[in-house]
């Protein structure tokens, strides 16, 4: 299945337009990780356990919202974009959203 950001897919016609889909990943970062970042704020560098925490969570809503298209009959997915939000109290929790239209195309 073809996912774009792109209204369009080069060398392809949308034949038809299945409608809107989405996925949604809503997880909570543990003391551990938060401990860590807030040493990575206090020295600089990047924070892995949050990169791998946000890839996984990307790749877990792209999987819902592919498998929705899939049971409309969609074989691709076009203008996907991508939505993150702190959650909760604290602001210990991260959604993470991905929305596109799915169509059919030749």
């Amino acid at each position: 299945m073809i996912i774009t950001t792109t209204p369009t897919i080069e060398g392809h016609s949308i034949r038809e337009y299945k409608g809107l889909v989405s996925g949604e990943v809503i997880f909570g970062m543990n003391f551990l990780k938060d401990f860590g970042a807030s040493l990575r704020d206090i020295f600089g560098g990047r924070t892995e356990s949050y990169e791998k925490a946000m890839l996984e969570g990307r790749e877990t809503a792209e999987r819902e919202m592919r498998e929705r298209a899939e049971n409309m009959g969609a074989n691709a997915i076009v203008g996907v974009s991508y939505g993150y939000e702190t959650m909760g109290q604290s602001n210990g929790m991260i959604m993470i959203s991905i929305s596109g239209t799915a169509v059919v195309i030749d």
